[in-house]
């Protein structure tokens, strides 16, 4: 099993190009099983979940090719309505393969999802929804058995939640459905509207994506497509914090601002010097790391997904500070290992709070989730001496050439088979 080895104390300098989301390049991916024409994606990033669903949707019958950073999908053999546990365990987000085979075939059989140790997850909140739109479903052997006679049947969805997840499978079912959907409470992301965007370039009838309500009108039929898919906000957070960590200064390319609003902003209120310029972000290290407070939440609020990384920032911190979990029940793995580096945190609950130490010291430490993962390289990118770092395949499924990226920027940074 692969591991990372760091060498930490080197300041980050130089400049780095964002990768395509992931959370935006799965859903797009799956959309094109509600057509037979031929789809083109572009800046799709290069990692083991984008493998997996390539994988999964040439076994579903769609004609699937990726070279480099492109995928084309072309027309589709006989569709396959059974997704089996071999393939849907590696990866949570296969379950959005319910909403394009439940609108194109009418039916789809789904083993219960894998992914990361980061909480419960429940799937309930989709189901639901496929419901309401006329489906039926039943548990049988391990699978999640859904069918609709004839085409879905559009009507309003309340969420109890803005689940991202759920809005996608939501807008991937209604598309190809009879009459009007309304989501309410809709995830607002900015990969649902990269979704959407495509959704639409395919034929669809959208409007009012990245708001609380997202109206759907069904169409017959769905077209081929070409996008980018847009850039990955979670990785450029990641490198934002590194270069406040490491004492450097990093130039992100390829990176939407605006989808990082909230970062920037505590970025600066903890120390960052912050440049923008069109799709270019320059951050630099300025003075000592101050403590700022974090409370996890939906989009536009700070994102889960960074505040891993935001803890290992805050570990350095000078002074106090809390962060708070809303999102994730389960989302604390990361805790012990960051203590293992020299870390001064206490979980409370929900919370966590940290008591920032002048240096981090390196230690064998074990990835527990992908964000988790992001968390202990950043540690041991600052920390004195050696950090070993294994469990490592969970980076693989979110950051794309992650060592050779950081090693670019003069970290000591190798990755030992």
């Amino acid at each position: 099993m692969d591991k990372i080895v760091i060498y930490g104390g080197k300041k980050l300098n130089g400049e780095v190009k964002i990768s395509g989301a992931k959370n935006s390049a799965l859903p797009i991916l799956f959309a094109t099983l509600l057509t037979d024409d031929k789809c083109k994606i572009k800046n799709v990033p290069i990692l083991a979940d984008i493998k997996t669903t390539v994988d999964f949707l040439n076994f579903i019958g769609k004609k699937t090719v990726r070279k480099g950073n492109i995928v084309n999908c072309d027309k589709s053999s006989k569709l396959n309505h059974i997704a089996p546990y071999d393939l849907v365990r590696k990866m949570r987000a296969s379950v959005l393969v319910m909403g394009p085979l439940l609108a194109r075939l009418g039916k789809v059989d789904v083993s219960l999802p894998g992914g990361c140790s980061i909480g419960a997850r429940p799937i309930d909140i989709h189901l639901d929804a496929f419901k309401k739109m006329g489906a039926t479903i039943e548990l049988k052997e391990g699978y999640i058995k859904i069918f609709s006679k004839g085409r879905l049947t559009g009507t309003d969805i309340e969420f109890r939640f803005a689940s991202v997840g759920a809005t996608e499978n939501v807008l991937l079912a209604s598309v190809l459905a009879k009459g009007t959907t309304r989501i309410i409470n809709a995830a607002k992301e900015p990969e649902i509207q990269d979704l959407a965007d495509v959704l639409v370039k395919m034929g669809a009838k959208i409007s009012g994506a990245g708001t609380r309500i997202i109206t759907i009108e069904g169409v017959d039929k769905l077209h081929g497509f070409e996008h980018d898919v847009i850039p990955d906000r979670i990785e450029a957070a990641t490198y934002m914090i590194a270069a406040l960590m490491t004492k450097g200064e990093i130039k992100l390319t390829k990176v939407n601002p605006k989808h990082l609003e909230l970062v920037i902003e505590k970025l600066i209120e903890a120390g960052a010097d912050i440049k923008i310029k069109d799709d270019t972000l320059t951050v630099k290290w300025k003075k000592e790391i101050k403590p700022i407070n974090i409370k996890t939440e939906v989009y536009p609020g700070f994102p889960t997904d960074i505040q891993a990384q935001w803890m290992a920032l805050m570990a350095l911190a000078k002074g106090n500070s809390i962060i708070e979990e809303t999102v994730f029940e389960n989302r604390f793995l990361h805790v012990c290992e960051l203590q293992r580096l020299g870390a001064n945190l206490k979980i409370e609950g929900r919370q966590v709070s940290i008591h920032g130490v002048k240096e981090l010291s390196g230690a064998p430490v074990m990835v527990s989730d992908l964000r988790a993962g992001a968390a202990l390289v950043l540690a041991g990118l600052c920390a004195k001496g050696k950090t070993e770092i294994s469990r490592i395949y969970h980076l693989d499924r979110g950051y794309e050439a992650l060592e050779k990226k950081f090693r670019k920027l003069g970290a000591n940074i190798k990755r030992i088979k």
